[in-house]
C-alpha cells in the first residue's frame, strides 16, 4: 500500500505540489507575510503527512510565497481577536502547532526550507525543525516573542542553544533583533546564503541593507530574483534524492535526537503555561499595540508593578464588591458595580 491518506492538492492556505521525486509545500498567505492561523496548520500538518506516506515523494520543499517573507510565524491578528479573549483555547491552538511542527520532524524524509523572504517568530522556528535551510540574500532571521507578550517556545527557546549556542540563542530570544543572512550562515542557523538581489537583471554579491530596500520597492533598477534560490534548493533536492531512502530516514531520526529530547521535555509544559498566560495583561498589551500599530507600553507595566499594583490585570485584581448589589470580586480600578452600576464603597467615582 504505497498510500495510507488519499492525496490532496487542494487547500486554502497552502499550496502542495509533487514533481519528480519533490513534493512542494508552500505558505500561501502573502497578504498576511505568511502567517499561519489555526486552519493553515491543519493544512499544513495533513501536506506533510501526505508526502511522509507518499512513495513517490523523496524530498520535502517547504517555502512562502512572494519575496517578502518564508513565515512569521502566528497570525497575530487572530492571536488578539481570539485567544486573548478565550485563552482556554489556546490550549488547543498550541495542540494544533506542535502536531504541525512533529509532522515535520517524524516525516521519515528530509526537508530543506527555502527562505524567500523572513523568517520571524514561529517562521523561524519552522525552519529549525527542517533539516536543511537555504536563504536568499533578502530575508533574515528572528524572534519576537518577548516583544509581543509570548515565548517562542514552539522550538526557539528548545533549539536556538542547539543551533547557535547558548549567549546566541539568549540574544535572540531576548532581544529580538533581526538576524541577517550571513550572520545567520556563521552561526549555523542556515547551511547555505545565495543571491536575491538585482540591478538591471545582474545579481548583486552580498548586497546591502540600502540595496535590499531598493529591490524590494523595485526602484533604481533594482529587484528581487529568487532564481538562484531555486537552483540551490534544487540541487540538494537531487543530491538528497540519490541517497538510500531507508538510510536516509533512520539519519534523520538519529540526528533528531538532541531537537527531540529538548521538544518533549518542554512542549507540553509551554502549551500549558501560555494557554493561562493569554489571560493575562502582557499579550492583551502587547498584541493590541501591534494590531493597533503603537508601540507596547513595556515600561508601564514594570512602573505598576514597582508601584505596588497587579499589571497582571487590565483593571487591577478582583477584590471589590458591591454594598448595593452584593456583586463581589470587582476590579479593584472599578469605580462603578459592573453590574447594577452602583458607586463602589461610597466612592463618587470621580
Amino acid at each position: 500500500m504505497s498510500r495510507l491518506i488519499p492525496e490532496q492538492t487542494q487547500f486554502a492556505d497552502i499550496l502542495y505540489e509533487k514533481r519528480d521525486w519533490v513534493a512542494r509545500i508552500t505558505l500561501n498567505r502573502p497578504q498576511a507575510y505568511n502567517a499561519y492561523t489555526a486552519q493553515t496548520l491543519l493544512e499544513l500538518a495533513t501536506a506533510f503527512r501526505q508526502a511522509a506516506f507518499d512513495d513517490e515523494v523523496a524530498v520535502i520543499v517547504y517555502t512562502g510565497a512572494g519575496e517578502r517573507a518564508f513565515c512569521t510565524g502566528g497570525d497575530v491578528k487572530e492571536y488578539e481577536s481570539t485567544y486573548t479573549r478565550s485563552p482556554h483555547d489556546y490550549w488547543k491552538y498550541m495542540g494544533l502547532f506542535t502536531a504541525y511542527i512533529e509532522s515535520i520532524l517524524n516525516c521519515g524524509k528530509p526537508v530543506i526550507a527555502r527562505i524567500n523572504g523572513m523568517a520571524v517568530g514561529g517562521g523561524n522556528e519552522s525552519h529549525l525543525a527542517c533539516d536543511l535551510s537555504v536563504m536568499a540574500e533578502h530575508a533574515y532571521a528572528g524572534q519576537v516573542g518577548t516583544g509581543v507578550g509570548s515565548v517562542a517556545a514552539g522550538g526557539a527557546t528548545q533549539w536556538l542553544p542547539i543551533f547557535v549556542g547558548d549567549r546566541r540563542a539568549r540574544w535572540m530570544l531576548m532581544l529580538n533583533r533581526k538576524i541577517p543572512p550571513y550572520q545567520a550562515l556563521e552561526w549555523g542557523l542556515v547551511n547555505q546564503v545565495v543571491p536575491s538581489v538585482t540591478r538591471h537583471g545582474s545579481f548583486i554579491e552580498k548586497a546591502g541593507p540600502e540595496e535590499i530596500s531598493l529591490a524590494q520597492k523595485r526602484q533604481d533598477g533594482y529587484a528581487l530574483d529568487l532564481a538562484r534560490l531555486d537552483a540551490a534548493v534544487e540541487a540538494l533536492a537531487q543530491e538528497l534524492i540519490d541517497k538510500f531512502p531507508e538510510c536516509t530516514r533512520y539519519t534523520k531520526q538519529q540526528t533528531n535526537f538532541w531537537k527531540d529530547l529538548a521538544w518533549h521535555q518542554t512542549a507540553g509544559h509551554a502549551r500549558d503555561w501560555l494557554s493561562v498566560h493569554f489571560a493575562s495583561r502582557e499579550p492583551l498589551e502587547g498584541m493590541g499595540a501591534f494590531v493597533d500599530k503603537r508601540p507596547p507600553a513595556y515600561r508601564k507595566l514594570r512602573e505598576q508593578t514597582a508601584a505596588g499594583q497587579a499589571p497582571e490585570f487590565l483593571w487591577g485584581p478582583y477584590v471589590r464588591a458591591c454594598a448595593n448589589c452584593g456583586a463581589r470580586q470587582l476590579p479593584q480600578a472599578f469605580a462603578y458595580c459592573g453590574q447594577c452600576g452602583a458607586a463602589l464603597n461610597g466612592s463618587s467615582g470621580q
